[in-house]
């Protein structure tokens, strides 16, 4: 389950949360039933609280809305994209170290 400091986003929802918002953005594109997804999540939900105030963190479960991953081309889960200035910076795919995705956002930040 997603932490308190963790946003969870909706098709209607994603514009005014991701697209519009002042500090960069990490969107955790998942599903329940993807065991990768799973593995990453307490990684993910560690950078929602290490980096509060500097970085947004989300996710959208791709079965409940899909018009997003359709938008931005995910094809398979899990997949993080860091959006800043209302663009995509970076994207990871699958289900790295969490290094990996301190490093991301690290220079999403910079």
């Amino acid at each position: 389950m997603a932490s308190n400091d963790v946003v969870t986003l909706e098709d209607g929802t994603f514009d005014a949360e991701v697209l519009k918002s002042d500090v960069p953005v990490l969107v955790d594109f998942w599903a329940v039933w993807c065991g990768p997804c799973k593995a990453i999540a307490p990684a993910v939900d560690e950078l929602a609280k290490e980096y509060k105030g500097k970085l947004k963190v989300a996710k959208l479960d791709i079965d409940t809305h899909q018009a997003v991953p359709q938008r931005f081309g995910i094809r398979s889960i899990p997949t993080l994209l860091i959006f800043k200035g209302g663009r995509v910076v970076d994207t990871i795919i699958g289900a790295v170290p969490k290094s990996k995705l301190v490093d991301s956002v690290k220079k999403a930040i910079g």
